[in-house]
């Protein structure tokens, strides 16, 4: 019976023009369906009522985007439950993220949603008026059912672990003094916030493969190739973050005289972003290269071995013209609500630079990265302003010369020598911790035990925490918001895509229903 009910996307075609031959009316509704609850019964049972067929299709795992550890079920999991309901005529999981793949598929005369969907206002996704356009395209008309509505996610939050340990208390604490609402009305702000991004270009290379062994001469191991993706990493990967938010984002760098990485920047950039970009022959623009294997089944990767296509020496660099690369600064920077500098310490931001970034801005958000090719000689002290700042714990003892000393402690004495207003430093699956103007500290867990590649998470969380702060929010909402954007930061595979205003307002949702 239920495998009768349960039907291939790809079949339901023919299904569908038998029932419309027969004059059949057909209702559709689509959801994740995670944990089926009465409130699901009832909306099913009531949307059945309205038509003779009841087509029930859900999202399918690897489209859900309600945060990292959602869907708590499986597809067939789902799917099965759903076709154990009497009400349910067939069952269909749809691979993509929205439902007009469902509804071109379906082609409802009724497409049913519940009532807290009915102001289109208040849909977070912004889907819903798209879905009834679709649906009235084929001839259909969208409908809401008004039965009482029950909360699956807070159902799921308080009786099933798929959040690290403390969360469950920081977001009920969390949600005592900060709603949804002002969460929302947060990140609505930040559509108009002006934007500017300074930074290296750095361009990420992964090539995928399987390790095949040891060789037998040099105990080397030999992997076999299977393909490899380039995507736009550095200053361009946070400006895609921060694009997701803002419709007002600014580019200004130096790159290197690389046709294809032209295209790429060309193609791979939201057509609103603003860019200035000097091209210069002289200029080389960083490459990082990683080989990197898939986990089995799951969705993890191990990083087997790292190139990076560097000058010999930022020394080599140095003679480059910047001369208009340092004007565009001056005229720029003071024209942005916030500039956001990510320093990655491959010879783009000279003494210079610097000065016109720290003496011109508005307001500015710093971020001073540590890695292979740098480590120890790209300090944040080397700066004297920013009015917010973020690091990693690693980034944080380096530049204070100190191994001992608390995070907290270490934080303040940073606060002091950049004047922030500001700072956040980040620990990895330990969360992060913040202080305010008023060196109140300000501690926040980590948001997800699914950790697909940690690369790229602490951009995301550097960007969204950032233009927090250049909307005004607290630096409470601050953190919240950025460890948000890590965590789904960290299920994305390197710097592939970025954070969706949609995604973390959905994930924020989900974590406030406790």
């Amino acid at each position: 019976m239920h495998r009768q009910k349960i039907i291939a996307r790809n079949q339901f075609s023919t299904v569908r023009e038998e029932l419309q031959k027969a004059g059949k009316k057909i209702v559709l509704c689509h959801g994740v369906f995670d944990l089926l609850h009465p409130g699901h019964i009832a909306h099913l049972e009531e949307a059945k009522a309205m038509g003779d067929v009841l087509v029930v299709s859900i999202t399918s795992a690897p489209y859900v985007n309600r945060g990292p550890g959602r869907p708590y079920f499986s597809d067939e999991l789902r799917l099965k439950s759903l076709a154990a309901l009497a009400c349910t005529d067939y069952v269909i999981a749809i691979e993509a993220a929205t439902a007009t793949e469902a509804i071109e598929c379906v082609q409802p005369d009724y497409y049913v949603k519940g009532k807290e969907y009915a102001v289109s206002e208040d849909d977070v996704t912004g889907n819903i008026d798209k879905e009834a356009e679709q649906v009235r395209a084929y001839g259909g008309d969208i409908r809401f059912t008004d039965g009482i509505v029950f909360s699956s996610t807070k159902l799921l939050n308080q009786n099933f672990s798929v959040f690290p340990p403390g969360v469950k208390e920081f977001a009920q604490d969390f949600a005592s003094r900060v709603s949804f609402d002002n969460v929302r009305k947060t990140v609505d702000q930040m559509k108009k916030m002006k934007v500017l991004v300074v930074g290296d270009i750095i361009i990420d290379e992964y090539v995928f493969c399987t390790v095949q062994g040891l060789t037998s001469k040099d105990r080397t191991f030999s992997a076999r190739y299977q393909r490899e993706e380039r995507y736009l990493g550095g200053s361009l990967a946070v400006a895609k973050h921060l694009a997701g938010f803002s419709d007002n984002v600014g580019v200004c760098a130096i790159v290197g005289e690389d046709p294809a990485i032209h295209s790429q920047i060309l193609n791979d950039l939201s057509p609103l972003m603003r860019l200035d970009l000097q091209f210069n022959n002289d200029f080389r623009t960083t490459v990082k290269r990683r080989f990197v294997e898939r986990r089995g089944i799951r969705n993890e990767y191990d990083k087997l071995f790292s190139m990076n296509y560097l000058p010999d020496d930022v020394d080599d660099i140095r003679d480059v013209d910047r001369k208009s690369f340092h004007d565009r600064l001056e005229k720029e920077a003071s024209q942005y609500d916030l500039v956001v500098v990510t320093d990655f310490g491959h010879g783009l931001l000279d003494s210079v630079a610097m000065d016109i970034l720290q003496t011109k801005a508005s307001m500015l958000a710093l971020n001073c990265q540590t890695n292979s090719s740098n480590f120890g000689t790209n300090l944040i002290t080397k700066y004297h302003h920013a009015d917010c700042f973020a690091l990693d714990i690693r980034e944080l003892r380096l530049a204070l010369s100190n191994s001992k000393e608390s995070e907290v402690t270490l934080l303040k004495e940073l606060m002091r020598h950049l004047q922030a207003q500001v700072g956040w430093v980040t620990l990895g699956s330990l969360g992060s911790i913040a202080l305010d103007k008023e060196l109140a500290e300000v501690k926040t867990p980590a948001l997800t035990l699914s950790v697909q590649d940690t690369v790229g998470a602490g951009d995301a969380f550097f960007a969204l925490a950032s233009l927090g702060i250049g909307v005004g929010a607290t630096v409470e909402e601050c953190s919240f918001l950025g460890n948000l954007a890590g965590a789904l930061a960290a299920n994305i595979l390197g710097n592939s895509s970025s954070v969706q205003k949609s995604d973390l307002l959905k994930f924020a949702s989900t974590l406030l229903k406790f």
